[in-house]
């Protein structure tokens, strides 16, 4: 890479939204279940707590019982309605059971139907991961292209700099492939 500021810039900028994106990728699968029971389902979850939307990670603890049951310990018992409310509301599939002071959630088996379902859904997200990440290569490239025009830095150095350029996106790109790959496997995995 060449010694110069404005590129280097480019660069950390590069860096850093391309990481952002495949992080981004790999929290939203934390967040589909594959039949197993896991916490990180409910993260994005919000319960309205105290006349505000609240995750529900800030109410209670979330802990896995077994494979196949999560357990949720509110802090305070008032807040149960509220949570299990949430729950039904929300898309995962899920039946909470409220004994007075825990929910439990069960996790019932996928169905094959189910799991293909799911498998389309995640290489939807794989999909526009890689289109941020084309979008983050065109806005870098852009930057280069303004350097080269108002000669900043040179042809030779502008050719470089875009095949660095092509490299970091590629890399990118191919561990957004893999996190598809490793939970296509995982949601296929009976």
């Amino acid at each position: 890479m060449i010694e110069n500021e404005q590129v280097e810039e480019i660069f950390l900028v590069l860096e850093d939204k391309l990481e952002k994106t495949v992080n981004v990728l790999k929290d939203e699968f934390a967040t589909i279940r594959a039949g197993r029971a896991n916490p990180h389902v409910l993260d994005k979850l919000q319960v309205e707590a105290y006349g505000a939307m609240t995750p529900l990670n800030q109410l209670g603890n979330v802990s896995a019982l077994d494979a196949r049951c999560l357990m949720v310990s509110p802090w305070d018992k008032t807040l149960l309605k509220s949570i299990e409310k949430a729950i039904l509301q929300s898309n995962l599939g899920l039946n909470p059971t409220n004994d007075g002071n825990v929910i439990r959630l069960v996790f019932p088996e996928l169905t094959e139907e189910r799991r293909k379902e799911l498998v389309k859904q995640v290489k939807k997200m794989g999909e526009d991961a890689k289109v941020a990440a084309r979008n983050n290569r065109r806005e870098a490239m852009d930057g280069l292209k303004k350097l080269k025009t108002n000669k900043d830095i040179s042809e030779d150095e502008a050719a470089s700099s875009e095949a660095d350029v092509e490299k970091n996106v590629g890399k990118a790109i191919e561990e957004i492939d893999k996190a598809v790959s490793v939970k296509e496997k995982e949601l296929m995995t009976v």
